[in-house]
């Protein structure tokens, strides 16, 4: 099955290499040659992913020499191979059309190709050496997609913050590289994470933990490639770019950071402080991409922050120990958010026609005949609406795993899970309806479905993902903290959220809360929502500064 590995890795390139040369003699019918190459990806990656479920081989690994320039054939390869591979399909098919009218086209063909291909080397390395070329290719090939169309000079500015924030992530993780090989002398990853299992407690440098400064180090770099606050700025401002490569890199280059720490988990399980970091980090960038995301005119700009929220969501599930849920996340993140991107242009051109807000209920009632919508008691929305998700998340994952509950991490997601399921009811509530019992049935009954197919689902990937039970139960482990401290967050957390729950009914009748702030808060909060808490503009002012500094730099060396 190593050979099928090798031609994933490797057709892509070579699919960018024919476009390059054959693109004067075949002109725009080059694209096809680039599409077929991607469609026996795609073929090969799915029955390579099939051969692996259905045998019975286990993880291999194959290199060239002096174990580096090697891949490897495990769970997480074999299905983020057919998932990158898919979704890089999807976005060449179209950018056929999509781009045939643009300067350069076959020069962008090459540039997918490439990209696929420098993803695909990323998430099948087997050892350091290749992991790292992977991981500084994608960053290159990135700013050359963004930078596809050199007219709009915001393009290249932000093209360049993108280029700086991938660049600091390529540094941690070769200082990572360095202190590994250094205290386990092992350069592929199967040896490596062997040793380290072994001897968890080495030392490095000023005698600190080889294996939590590694572990910071791969955090770090996760953070720039996957958009954690405060080295976000880059992904909601690169959408001068084709849209094509907006739906690729919001579906699939930005999930480099969750595949990383995945890659790591052999180390993360030894680092339980640095797990609590990607918790917070994760949350803190969940909520801050979710209010800029609300407070957005701009639509693309708008799913540009809502990645952001999903990828401190997929950081935050890593933290609380759920590693293989982050991979899950990922995957039908980037299937969805490659979609939305893709028909956003339609969205707009909907948009221009019919700006869609809806009429006033008085309109409704004169012009339209349409009766007053009917309302449930507020004391069965808050029974119903507190109480019925709790018992569907609960009995769902009762059934399915029993000792689910046994580790705060899987608490803190079914948490997470009630939240969700409220806020979904809650907002259902609010919607106008003539038989607002029925809708609030089908809307139970359709949220039991897919948390029931959610949590199968979810349990049985998390046992492919990571086969041994004693593993997925040390990453747990490893994220969890004291328990009178976590019962007392949870309570706390809980309380702010019915609190928020019950401010957003009050703001439905005559009692707004917002109203009675000081209009000197509610002016700053709008301030800092609308200038995005102002990290761009310090973002700004670093690039003149750094682009004043090279200017003087090569009048003092007097470069020409």
């Amino acid at each position: 099955m190593m050979e099928l590995q090798w031609l994933i890795a490797l057709l892509p390139f070579l699919a960018a290499l024919l476009v390059h040369l054959l693109a004067g003699r075949l002109g725009h019918r080059v694209t096809r040659l680039s599409v077929g190459i991607n469609v026996i990806v795609v073929g090969i990656a799915a029955f390579q992913l099939a051969l692996y479920i259905t045998g019975d081989t286990g993880p291999q690994w194959m290199g060239l020499a002096n174990g580096w320039g090697s891949l490897q054939l495990d769970p997480l390869s074999a299905i983020m191979a057919l998932v990158v591979a898919g979704i890089s399909l999807v976005v060449h098919v179209y950018s056929i059309r999509y781009m045939f009218e643009e300067p350069g086209y076959a020069r962008f063909f090459m540039l997918l190709d490439l990209m696929t291909g420098s993803i695909l080397l990323m998430v099948m390395a087997g050892d350091l050496i290749t992991l790292l070329i992977g991981w500084h290719l994608i960053g290159v090939v990135l700013y050359f997609l963004l930078t596809h169309n050199t007219e709009p000079p915001r393009a290249q500015r932000y093209a360049f913050w993108t280029f700086i924030t991938y660049r600091l992530g390529d540094l941690p993780l070769v200082l990572a590289t360095v202190i590994l090989f250094q205290a386990y002398g092992v350069l592929d990853l199967p040896t490596l994470f062997d040793r380290i299992a072994e001897s968890p407690d080495a030392r490095t440098v000023m005698g600190l933990p080889v294996t939590g400064t590694v572990a910071f180090l791969v955090a770090l770099a996760a953070f720039a490639k996957s958009a954690q606050f405060p080295l976000h700025t880059w992904l909601p401002y690169t959408m001068e770019g084709p849209t094509p490569v907006s739906a690729l890199m919001h579906a699939g280059i930005v999930n480099a950071g969750g595949i990383i720490i995945n890659r790591f988990a052999p180390v993360f399980v030894h680092s339980s402080e640095v797990l609590h970091l990607l918790f917070i980090v994760g949350l803190l960038t969940a909520v801050i991409g979710s209010l800029m995301m609300l407070s957005q005119n701009d639509i693309k700009k708008s799913l540009g922050y809502s990645t952001m929220g999903q990828m401190g969501f997929m950081v935050m599930e890593t933290g609380a120990g759920a590693f293989a849920l982050s991979i899950f996340h990922l995957i039908a993140h980037g299937l969805f958010k490659g979609t939305l991107f893709l028909g956003a242009g339609n969205v707009i051109g909907a948009a221009r026609r019919h700006d869609g807000v809806p009429n006033e209920p008085l309109y409704d009632f004169l012009v339209e005949r349409k009766s007053a919508p009917a309302r449930v008691p507020w004391f069965i929305i808050g029974a119903v609406t507190l109480i019925v998700p709790l018992v569907i998340l609960v009995g769902a994952h009762a059934w399915v795993a029993e000792r689910f509950f046994q580790q705060q991490g899987a608490i803190v997601l079914l948490f997470f899970g009630w939240i969700t399921g409220v806020q979904v009811l809650f907002t259902a509530q609010r919607l106008d309806t003539e038989n607002p019992l029925r809708m609030m049935a089908l809307i139970i009954l359709s949220f039991a479905v897919i948390v029931i197919g959610y949590v199968l689902v979810g349990h049985s990937f998390e046992a492919f993902l990571y086969p041994d039970a004693a593993f997925r139960d040390a990453l747990y482990s490893a994220a969890g903290i004291d328990k009178l401290t976590f019962d007392v967050l949870v309570v706390l957390l809980a309380v702010v959220f019915v609190l928020g729950w019950i401010g957003a009914y009050l703001s439905r009748t005559r009692q707004r809360p917002m109203d009675k702030l000081p209009a000197g808060a509610r002016l700053m909060l709008y301030s800092l929502l609308s200038r995005e808490l102002y990290v761009a503009d310090v973002h700004e002012r670093v690039t003149d500064r750094l682009l004043a500094l090279s200017r003087r730099l090569n009048i003092w060396l007097r470069w020409r």
